[in-house]
């Protein structure tokens, strides 16, 4: 793929000819890379495509996808230019891949829940099946400028630790606030812990997405 994307990806075992499958998009945290999400979905990897893409700037320990202006404020500029290539990307991998169109998922953690939840707005459900966002929160400029499609009935689920330490709890609240107004389907898990993913979400998550790829 002509991408500025590292990726590694995953195809459906026993894969049929001419079949389509699901697809699901994987965007790691800050500092952290492509590596780090997969294992998640080891009990769907081999009913779907798995895309798990690194940031492409340098963020030691490891990679980052967008710069932050401030706490809570991600660089506009290179924020929109990331959301651009990861739709490119998409698009993409729909003309090389077998891939179900009305089967395409984005998951993310910390930077890549934050844009799940993005690009949920910039995609809209004629483009995507639903998203998992863990430890995120939607950017303002995204909430008055990313609003061009509607999202009304996607399914999306939302994780946020009672006591994360990098992203506010109640940042994971008003995320979920701001999609049920705009009429998503939203599954909403809070876990008393902090900036990560419990065995309980993780579970949870799974069973989300496997409900979701067999509508």
């Amino acid at each position: 793929m002509n991408s500025p994307f590292t990726f590694i990806h995953s195809a459906p075992k026993d894969m049929e000819h001419g079949k389509l499958y699901p697809a699901i998009f994987l965007m790691h945290g800050m500092g952290s890379n492509e590596h780090d999400l997969p294992g998640l979905l080891d009990d769907i990897k081999d009913q779907c495509h798995i895309f798990s893409l690194q940031g492409p700037i340098i963020h030691e320990p490891g990679y980052a996808f967008f710069t932050i202006e401030e706490f809570g404020k991600p660089h506009q500029k290179v924020f929109d230019q990331v959301v651009i290539h990861i739709m490119n990307f998409i698009e993409e991998a729909l003309t090389e891949y077998s891939i179900d169109a009305e089967k395409i998922f984005l998951m993310g953690f910390s930077q890549g829940a934050i844009l799940a939840k993005s690009l949920a707005f910039a995609m809209g459900t004629e483009k995507l099946a639903g998203i998992v966002a863990l430890s995120g929160y939607i950017p303002e400029f995204v909430k008055t400028e990313y609003k061009k499609h509607s999202v009304k009935g996607m399914p999306v689920f939302i994780s946020h630790g009672t006591y994360d330490m990098a992203l506010p709890y109640q940042w994971g609240e008003a995320s979920r606030d701001f999609f049920i107004d705009q009429g998503a389907d939203v599954t909403f898990k809070r876990f008393e812990d902090g900036h990560g993913v419990t065995p309980e979400i993780a579970s949870s998550l799974v069973l989300f997405l496997k409900d979701h790829m067999k509508k």
